[in-house]
């Protein structure tokens, strides 16, 4: 027994010791460029390849093709990576998402390029580079942590690597060549890559597929570190890998025996999903989501006809063609819930191929027990939809690298613990519904559910929800502050996507007429993924293009060439606009075209809120006595983590039709006052009432929703809208929900005319402030909590702003302004609070 448990210890030191290296490149890289590399497993299968060439192929000494392998090829990839993909992307700032995208766009390349020059199938005679020894490759771990601990803390570069790290813009201003630094990392983190490949091979399924994979899975001892700690990482992989060892002595009876089996091979998987779901995620909140797509210009029915008679066309094949296009409108469907998720969402989903598979899966099973097909795959639907949660819940609160690495690990668990299990796919069969048996029959059927399908997502997108879907995805606090309900709003987008995913896998598989498990593996996921960000993701054209190109590219060619394709596209993200918008598009009518009033402010005889009424320049005397405070303060306090404290007992109240203004040095406490008030931010202590019930709890939507509106500092408008969207979308959300409200603030902020038809991307900032303003006053407020909302304008506009302002006042609305422009705060203001180091002075 005792034999038998060194042995397996071991065992698995040695699957740990490669799993730290993953570990240790993911993080120098990281830590290096700020780059989350989903490629390093790709990287690491052609490093094996190219040695196993070397050596087994062209017959070179092991220890020269290792050298040429470790020493030129790895670093070399990682030197290209840098210049040809990631430093231009820095140059353009893009943010972390975009890279991530990138990276993705490298996987798919590499995985896709693989498979081109060495082929499909998995290579066993890849040459041991250490030998069996684990403790040979454990030394070589503990040495490679140890030099970059020691480069790291006591040499030069070093000390610049820290300082990019910290603050790289500061840096590059310091004198650091940031650059140099980052082509070290990649040079290093490809290397650590290309070192894991060629110890890994020799023990796994060499091919294009299942190594990159393999590496994905041990991406979670660099998430369980932080992507911060080499100790953290290295003890991590090695602790999973002997437990993973250990875990494969047992075998209980009964059905835990399977499932005990499926985690005892399984266990970094188990660990992705926990260091994924559980803990606190990677990356920024707001500042790692994917960007507003450009605003996708109206498709003219002559292209959509011109889809319609391509995707009629292989009702006239017959054989091979015809059943190789029958995966294509199935496929769509997929790749139709990522337009839904991805495009109009905005959320990385990476693991859409595991609820396509559940789907299929779900519908053979069904079908397996007696129901109609069709039955059964509407069955499979219902039964995977709510699944979507799984990936939905995380969205609330993960954005960018953190719910990228969720969904990923959602989708890698789906395929090792259910699709890779003999007891859960042996021996399944999947028909066709009855009447649909032969491929031109099915064809027609699913092009009848695929356009439902299409006419489905297109009346979402156009209506209320999926205007609230692109705020949300355009600027997700904006979107809360005007009464959207982001939480639900995601999970309802997740749900919808499984729904889709499910239903485009059954409709494959039953195309198929089997359920293939390599169909929904992870690496399929983003492939598909990558396929729609490429071609367009919030293009309902997408998803047809891509399914064709992806099904007609690897049918007709050789296997690899549609990854490859999509994925040199990909690595060009940022660069190369999505595919879809090169169509021709329907002009931009004349009623859309004209000019914004120069001034950006209301015309001087537009009516104002009351109805007919001018708008004065001066406000009106405040009311004697003050009226009943309706939104108020009572000593709130907030503490952040760490010990910083922002507020301290601050008491204010806000009464009907008086303007009060805020103002203080920067860092008085203003805009954390300002937040709590508006629901962004909870006080540690105290609490937020409105007409005398408390609403501390309350968060920023409930309270848009009880009429308290507020505007952002920053710009919150939402770019992929029109101004008449934008401001629509304030008045469906807001306290009243009247068609008219929409007009009327139209009309008062000067936006009724030629401008409305426009999208807000393209506007001043002048006008875009008047558009932030018009949507929180459609939703109808008692209460309006303005942040610097002169700021960007001219003396003009800011008089037209003071204009609208002190005539909402003379109205009865409530407002709070946080203001710098003394002259704007001394022309409106009833009165005016001085704010410094957290308290209310005056």
């Amino acid at each position: 027994m005792a034999s038998l448990t060194y042995d397996l210890t071991l065992a698995g030191l040695a699957v740990g010791s490669a799993a730290a290296l993953t570990g240790i490149g993911l993080i120098v890289t990281y830590r290096a460029t700020g780059v989350l590399n989903l490629a390093h497993g790709a990287i690491a299968m052609v490093c094996a390849y190219v040695l196993r060439q070397l050596v087994v192929e062209w017959g070179w000494p092991l220890p020269l093709g290792a050298l040429l392998t470790l020493l030129v090829v790895a670093p070399g990839i990682g030197l290209v990576l840098d210049r040809a993909v990631f430093r231009p992307l820095a140059l353009l700032g893009s943010n972390p998402a975009q890279t991530l995208v990138a990276s993705i766009g490298v996987f798919v390349l590499l995985v896709g390029g693989a498979a081109l020059v060495w082929g499909g199938g998995a290579r066993a005679d890849a040459p041991v580079l250490l030998g069996d020894d684990p403790w040979a490759q454990l030394a070589a771990v503990v040495l490679l942590a140890l030099a970059v601990g020691a480069v790291t803390r006591w040499t030069r570069f070093g000390r610049e690597l820290r300082a990019v790290v910290d603050n790289r813009p500061l840096a590059m201003l310091g004198g650091i060549d940031a650059d140099r630094v980052s082509a070290a990392g990649w040079a290093f983190g490809s290397f650590t890559a290309g070192l894991t490949g060629v110890l890994l091979a020799p023990y796994v399924r060499l091919d294009p597929y299942g190594m990159p994979l393999l590496v994905i899975e041990v991406i979670a001892v660099a998430v369980v570190a932080r992507m911060r700690s080499l100790p953290v990482a290295i003890v991590t992989a090695l602790a999973l890998g002997v437990a993973q060892a250990q875990l494969t002595r047992f075998h209980p009876e009964g059905w835990a025996g399977p499932l005990v089996q499926a985690v005892g091979a399984n266990l970094f998987v188990l660990a992705l999903l926990v260091a994924a779901l559980v803990l606190p995620g990677v990356g920024g909140r707001g500042q790692d989501a994917l960007p507003p797509p450009a605003v996708a210009p109206r498709t003219p029915s002559g292209v959509w006809l011109t889809v319609a008679v391509l995707f009629l066309l292989p009702l006239g094949f017959a054989g091979t063609d015809l059943h190789t296009a029958v995966q294509v409108p199935a496929l769509a469907i997929v790749l139709l819930s990522l337009v839904v998720v991805t495009g109009r969402g905005g959320q990385i989903a990476l693991g859409q191929a595991a609820y396509a598979g559940l789907g299929a899966l779900f519908t053979a099973l069904l079908a397996a027990g007696g129901l109609p097909e069709l039955v059964a795959l509407a069955l499979a639907v219902l039964l995977v939809a709510p699944l979507g949660l799984v990936t939905g819940w995380p969205a609330i609160r993960r954005h960018g690298l953190a719910l990228a690495l969720a969904t990923l690990a959602v989708g890698v668990a789906v395929s090792r613990f259910v699709f890779a299990q003999p007891y859960a796919t042996a021996g399944l069969e999947l028909g066709r519904p009855a009447g649909f048996s032969d491929d031109r029959g099915y064809y027609a059927l699913e092009l009848v559910v695929l356009t439902g399908c299409l006419l489905l997502v297109a009346a979402l997108r156009r209506g209320r929800t999926g205007r609230a879907l692109a705020a949300l995805r355009d600027h997700e606090p904006g979107a809360e502050a005007a009464g959207v309900r982001v939480s639900l709003l995601k999970l309802l987008a997740f749900v919808l996507g499984a729904a889709l995913a499910a239903l485009g896998g059954g409709l494959l598989g039953m195309g198929l007429r089997a359920f293939d498990p390599e169909a929904y593996d992870p690496v399929r996921g983003l492939l598909w993924f990558a396929a729609i960000i490429v071609l367009g993701a919030d293009s309902l054209l997408s998803p047809l293009a891509a399914a064709a190109l992806l099904v007609a590219l690897d049918a007709g060619t050789r296997g690899g060439v549609a990854a490859a394709t999509v994925g040199i596209l990909a690595a060009l993200v940022g660069r190369v606009p999505p595919l879809t918008s090169w169509l021709p598009s329907k002009p931009v009518p004349a009623a859309a075209a004209g000019a914004v009033p120069p001034t950006g402010g209301p015309a001087d005889d537009e009516p104002g809120p009351a109805g007919g009424r001018a708008l004065p320049r001066r406000p009106v005397p405040a009311p004697s006595p003050p009226p009943r405070p309706r939104l108020a303060a009572h000593h709130l306090t907030l503490t952040y983590p760490g010990g910083l404290t922002a507020l301290t007992d601050v008491t204010l109240a806000l009464a009907p039709g008086h303007v009060t203004a805020l103002v203080g040095p920067n860092g008085a406490g203003k805009s954390t006052l300002f937040d709590c008030l508006a629901g962004t931010l909870r006080p540690t202590d105290g609490r937020v009432t409105l007409d005398g019930t408390d609403i501390t709890a309350r968060p920023a939507h409930a309270r848009t929703r009880l009429g308290v509106a507020r505007s952002f500092q920053q710009l919150a408008v939402f770019p992929s809208l029109t101004v008449e969207e934008n401001v629509r979308l304030g008045a469906e959300q807001g306290h009243r929900r009247s068609p008219a409200t929409t007009e009327q603030a139209l009309r008062l902020l000067g936006l009724a005319g030629s401008v409305r038809h426009r999208p807000a991307a393209d506007l001043p900032t002048g006008t875009l402030r008047r558009v932030e303003l018009a949507r929180a006053l459609a939703g109808g407020p008692h209460t309006l909590l303005l942040d610097e909302p002169s700021a960007g304008l001219d003396a003009a506009e800011t008089d037209a702003l003071a204009r609208v302002l002190a005539a909402l006042a003379a109205d009865g609305l409530t407002l709070l302004v946080v203001e710098h422009d003394p002259d704007l705060v001394a022309g409106i203001a009833h009165t005016v609070h001085t704010m410094e180091g957290g308290r209310i002075v005056s």
